[in-house]
């Protein structure tokens, strides 16, 4: 997952798959990870938000990690997150059971490193004192707005990075010019790559130097994340990019609420056998909700013609 300025990745935030009864259904997650690296993902983050890993227990965490990377077989690299309440000895235990499954790295969140009180110097200790504790396990960052969003400055990123451990960080800070600037502070770390969570401002990160997309709207269309860095730069597409761009900005608001049984739905109406249970609270699936979802496979259709992707 390194970072370059030619070849982007896609890493899609996993969704856990349910049986209406709420058992999780493995059989869909084999087809939903098969379905990601049939769109071209270049890695996997397992055991994410998206994925409900609040919700999950501990050893459910576990056996989703362990399952997806068994159906990734080598493919594909798989980051998963490692770090939930308790101290930072458990977090550091979790850290290294994460790890024996096989991931490429363990995501550190960076809102269960310190409290939301704690100040910088605070965070910073805790995360030196995990990596102290963690052998030589790389790791990432995700900037995950639960608990709550603890943003990592370019300062703090590149003293995090400065250690060879970390590979990989979910940037959400929504702000352009930051992301610049955790780019150029890292830009001589060949094995670590920044991946943006925010579509808006998509083409201009990976113009900038991002290794990558990281998005939720890989959880309805991953063939056409994939697209995107593959054709972000290419003269000859630049008006078919601007569309994707601007199609993406436009749908922004129906992909996120009531995520992730949209996602869900949405994967329904492409033929995908998935039940929209969801064990996190987001709200009421409305029929105006079905409805906008429905217009939103209908949009998504016509500009899947438009680029002839193949789902």
């Amino acid at each position: 997952m390194e970072n370059t300025t030619t070849k982007k990745g896609f890493i899609p935030v996993m969704l856990t798959p349910f049986k209406d009864n709420g058992a999780i259904d493995f059989d869909g997650l084999t087809h939903l990870t098969e379905l990601y690296l049939e769109a071209g993902a270049s890695g996997l983050f397992a055991n994410c938000l998206s994925s409900e890993m609040f919700e999950l227990t501990e050893k459910e965490r576990l056996q989703t990690i362990e399952h997806i990377i068994k159906i990734t077989n080598g493919t594909a690299p798989v980051v998963a997150t490692g770090t939930f309440e308790g101290s930072i000895e458990t977090q550091a235990d979790f850290i290294k059971k994460v790890h024996n499954t096989g991931t490429q790295a363990v995501i550190l969140l960076a809102g269960l490193i310190a409290k939301e009180s704690d100040s910088d110097a605070v965070f910073n200790d805790n995360v030196f004192r995990l990596l102290d504790k963690t052998e030589n396990i790389p790791v990432g960052f995700y900037e995950c707005p639960v608990p709550y969003k603890r943003l990592l400055s370019p300062e703090q990123l590149r003293l995090f990075v400065d250690t060879g451990r970390v590979i990989y960080h979910k940037d959400t800070c929504l702000n352009l010019d930051t992301i610049k600037q955790k780019l150029a502070v890292t830009a001589d770390a060949p094995t670590f790559g920044l991946y943006d969570a925010y579509m808006a401002h998509a083409v201009d990160t990976l113009k900038a130097g991002s290794a990558g997309l990281s998005c939720i709207q890989g959880n309805y269309f991953p063939e056409l994340i994939v697209w995107l860095c593959d054709n972000y730069n290419n003269d000859d597409l630049q008006e078919e990019v601007t569309n994707v761009q601007h199609f993406l900005i436009k749908n922004m608001d129906v992909m996120h609420h009531v995520y992730p049984t949209v996602s869900k739905y949405f994967l329904q109406k492409r033929g995908f056998e998935i039940s929209t249970f969801t064990r996190r609270e987001v709200g009421t699936f409305t029929p105006n909700i079905a409805k906008q979802i429905e217009q939103l496979y209908a949009s998504y259709t016509q500009l899947q013609n438009t680029l002839e992707l193949v789902s």
